[in-house]
């Protein structure tokens, strides 16, 4: 019977019938000791035990994406309030990957903690002003999969009301054959909820169940008929390929693929024919038996990377994201897949005395073919004719052309010794190491003292330095000057190498606080082309702080779409993203990086700083803790960490912790005293210690002012004063 209306389940009263709820009724009632909306589930008793399943799911499950369980009681679950509807399709397709990202980042969470949902469907899934929420875990599997016939959930049977267990038009072929599942069958669940939410039909149909069973086991869904990236279309295809073996392997592999395909609308094809071109540069092998040769064949990949950049039209990966499938037994059409390209280069570079052969293969993605093959067997010097040659082909190969011609994009051929010298000093910075940065800067002073007309190596050795400053590694007051030294070297030499310009814009930003000169370097850059991945990053940074949070935001993520395995690019769509008001897809992106990186530690305590805006006190406690154990040098984790076991009361530890900032004085200390502050709300304290930050030239300073968590800080009558020091537009 259902409940009416002013009936109590222990401390909550029953306001009114939402619907059913899988094995229960679900009702809006009000939590009379919090004086809060909740969402009650009232179990059936032939139910009981799957609805003991859904609490020890839900209850192990922390998560943005997921309905939160508040309490249990002898036959009922207390959820979650969600003011939301399900979700349905068709929408545009900015909000599928939207939400579908925001799916997977559930499934994820609920995977790794060895939960399987095995209901995945839109009714399963609201859609709420922040984004969308995973509930209803009856059917869940917890743990690993039992063996056929130990677990009725796994078979179509019916119950005594006539029912199917489970939703006949979202299993996975394996469910609907009463065969063990795993994580994989919530995959092929999600692809129907794609495809639904892309055309807003369902994947598979038929007028009975069975009907629909077999459309599942046997059949292909209707063509997407839909104005979409290819590389979603390919993400729904691979999603429903009935073996579980051929589909993605887990959520956050969907979660990469998705990120890969967001396009802006005018690169989005409408037909097949008018596809955009997009090639992905494997690292070359080093087949020269010699390790310490690594670096010439990473650095002609890179070299070739840079060339086709300058295809007009032509997708290009970047060289991090590329580089990331180094020495892993991939296959080719899966690595696109994962990059969302429709073509990959690959190669060799064997260097035997002044002589080198190269062969270059180009792979179509779609079916695994060669489009084109070479082999080079030439004297070192001629390694730029090379490059070009290759480039040259690979535009034939797609039929497109080069936008300018080789000999203007290289205003200079340097002297072959500096330019090994070059790639090695890039070799040795990818590592990011302090041995490797000093190693680095030894070989860019190399390449300088023997060619100095070459303009490049300026520019490399300024990055050196601008790069640990933003880390807090260096104080800026050392590294920016050494840097902008050399950037101005680099353009005595070329006025307009765009590396040079981009770097001065980010010192004009960081350090001088100059927003007209900023813009003036950016627009010098921009007239060479395209910016690489950094560089727009940087001019998403200066978008944002000029009051262009959407263009920023717009910005950073088309940097991605070239390059969408670099965390820190992601790392600064996630900032642009919460300082944009963007709480939930900024704290999206930080759960992205750590679910690829656990040790990134930025990503941990800027996940702290959304915890602590949410009023999440422990999460945001154990986030802090994480970021701190992995860089206990970056006093701003000091601070922090100290600010929220004041606030949790453990103020013994929390005065010992605090004692590494010292007076105050060290490069990075004030800023960890900004946090400080901030955790207890001593907005004033907050304020003379962000001015002694700024006058420091903390690069971070500038990204905390912009965050949720400074907002009490944005809107007290010290914000003035402040903005007015760092002369923010």
């Amino acid at each position: 019977m259902p409940l009416a209306a002013g009936t109590r389940l222990g401390p909550y009263e029953i306001l009114a019938p939402i619907g059913a709820g899988g094995m229960g009724e679900v009702y809006r009632a009000r939590d009379t000791r919090l004086d809060r909306t909740v969402a009650i589930k009232v179990s059936r008793d032939q139910f009981s035990e799957r609805f003991e399943r859904e609490a020890r799911a839900v209850a192990a499950l922390n998560h943005t994406n997921i309905c939160t369980l508040h309490d249990v009681g002898e036959n009922y679950l207390v959820m979650e309030y969600i003011d939301g509807a399900a979700l349905k399709g068709p929408l545009p397709v900015d909000q599928v990957l939207k939400y579908a990202s925001q799916i997977c980042d559930a499934l994820d969470a609920a995977h790794k903690k060895g939960i399987t949902h095995r209901d995945l469907k839109p009714s399963n899934i609201l859609v709420t002003d922040s984004g969308v929420k995973l509930l209803d875990f009856g059917l869940a599997q917890v743990g690993p999969a039992p063996k056929s016939g130990e677990d009725a959930t796994l078979k179509i049977g019916l119950t005594e009301a006539g029912t199917i267990l489970g939703t006949a038009a979202y299993m996975s072929p394996e469910q609907a054959e009463g065969k063990p599942v795993d994580s994989r069958s919530d995959i092929f669940s999600f692809g129907v909820v794609l495809y639904e939410m892309l055309t807003g039909r369902p994947a598979f149909s038929g007028e009975s169940t069975v009907a629909i069973m077999a459309a599942i086991l046997y059949k292909e869904p209707a063509a997407l008929d839909v104005d979409a990236p290819a590389a979603l279309r390919n993400i729904v295809k691979r999603c429903l390929r009935k073996s579980p073996g051929d589909r993605f392997q887990n959520a956050l592999e969907v979660r990469t693929a998705l990120e890969s395909a967001k396009a802006r609308p005018q690169d989005r094809p409408t037909d097949d024919k008018d596809k955009q071109p997009s090639i992905a540069v494997l690292p070359f092998a080093n087949m020269s038996g010699d390790k310490d040769n690594e670096y010439f064949s990473d650095g002609l990949s890179e070299e070739i990377i840079n060339v086709l950049a300058h295809i007009p039209g032509l997708k290009v990966i970047a060289r991090t994201s590329a580089f990331a499938f180094r020495g892993k037994e991939q296959d080719i059409r899966k690595i696109a897949e994962a990059l969302g390209v429709s073509t990959v280069l690959e190669g060799s570079v064997r260097r035997a005395g002044t002589r080198v052969r190269v062969t270059a293969q180009l792979i179509d993605a779609e079916d695994g073919s060669h489009r084109w093959s070479e082999r080079y067997d030439r004297e070192m010097e001629d390694i730029f004719a090379i490059q070009d040659e290759i480039a040259g082909a690979i535009a034939t190969a797609l039929k497109t052309k080069l936008a300018v011609e080789r000999e203007e994009s290289r205003r200079h051929t340097p002297v072959l010794a500096a330019y090994h010298a070059v790639l090695k000093a890039r070799y040795h910075l990818s590592k990011v190491t302090p041995e490797s940065m000093l190693r680095a800067r030894e070989c860019l002073e190399q390449a300088i003292h023997i060619d100095p007309a070459y303009a490049l190596p300026h520019s490399v050795l300024g990055g050196s330095f601008v790069t640990p400053a933003v880390y807090g590694i260096i104080p800026a007051h050392q590294a920016m000057p050494l840097a902008r030294a050399e950037y101005q070297k680099a353009l005595e030499i070329d006025p307009m190498l765009p590396e040079a310009l981009v770097g001065l814009a980010a010192i004009a930003m960081l350090y001088d606080y100059n927003w007209k000169e900023a813009d003036r370097l950016f627009a010098m850059a921009l007239t060479r082309g395209p910016l690489p991945g950094g560089a727009r990053a940087r001019y998403g940074q200066f978008l944002y702080w000029t009051g262009r949070p959407e263009a920023a935001v717009k910005e950073t993520e088309g940097a991605l779409q070239a390059d969408p395995l670099n965390l820190t690019l992601r790392f600064l769509l996630a900032l642009v993203l919460l300082a944009a008001g963007r709480g939930e897809d900024g704290a999206g992106e930080l759960r992205h990086i750590l679910d690829l990186d656990d040790k990134f530690h930025l990503a941990h305590f800027f996940m702290s700083l959304t915890y602590l805006v949410r009023g999440a006190i422990e999460e945001a406690l154990a986030s802090a803790e994480r970021a701190y154990a992995l860089a206990p040098w970056a006093l701003a984790s000091s601070g922090h960490v100290a600010g929220l076991l004041k606030l949790t009361g453990d103020t013994e530890r929390s005065e010992t912790v605090l004692q590494k900032l010292g007076d105050g004085t060290a490069y990075g200390a004030p800023l960890g005293f900004v946090y400080y502050h901030l955790v207890g709300a001593e907005i004033d304290a907050a304020a003379d210690w962000a001015e002694k930050a700024i006058e420091q030239r903390d690069p971070v300073v500038l990204f905390l002012l912009m965050l949720p968590v400074s907002k009490d800080l944005r809107q007290s009558p010290r914000w003035q004063a402040l903005s007015r020091i760092a002369n923010l537009p």
